[in-house]
């Protein structure tokens, strides 16, 4: 069976560690081959803060190779060069351009999944609040509601532009167990 790769991209707080964690549980459990190893799915949290650097597609060279080096795997990455490119317009306005890393993940059949969280004020303060509740650490690059919202706008604009297939999720309530099955669904049939 062909592997399944998938980037998870999306403006902070919109839930993509939640549906990755539940997405990763399952084709882990489908794919492992032994119960050692957590082997049946590999997950990359590719936000490691150097998207919007210097330092980011220097990264995600890297990535890409590790990926090129598991390409017989099921993969996850959470945020990749979607989230640079977003991350350099709007902290350095300064405008990437991924063409060929996209080339290559094309190659590697990658899928991004899109998610995005509603846009009202009351439901991204909630989520500010639960996120600072388990990431005492966001409150240091904390930002107010319009931010989160300008920053879904770039993902939204900059989806369109791709090759790759995409599945836009919004998430307006978590945790939603339709969605996981929405995401298994449209990757099985892809």
């Amino acid at each position: 069976m062909k592997p399944h790769h998938l980037i998870f991209e999306g403006a902070e707080l919109a839930g993509k560690s939640w549906l990755m964690s539940q997405v990763y549980d399952l084709l882990e459990q489908r794919y492992n081959q032994n119960h050692f190893i957590l082997d049946g799915c590999h997950w990359f949290n590719c936000d490691v803060g150097v998207y919007g650097t210097k330092h980011g597609q220097l990264i995600i060279k890297s990535y890409l190779k590790i990926f090129t080096e598991l390409k017989n795997k099921n993969l996850l990455a959470e945020k990749f060069y979607l989230s640079d490119i977003i991350y350099n317009r709007l902290h350095r306005h300064k405008e990437i351009d991924y063409q060929d890393i996209e080339k290559q993940l094309q190659q590697l059949d990658f899928k991004i999944i899109l998610i995005t969280l509603p846009e009202d004020k009351k439901t991204i303060e909630n989520r500010i609040n639960d996120h600072i509740k388990i990431y005492p650490h966001y409150e240091r690059i904390l930002q107010q509601p319009s931010w989160h919202i300008r920053q879904q706008e770039e993902y939204l604009k900059e989806i369109k532009k791709i090759n790759l297939p995409y599945l836009i999720i919004k998430t307006e309530k978590l945790p939603d167990n339709n969605l996981i099955k929405q995401i298994l669904k449209w990757i099985d049939e892809k």
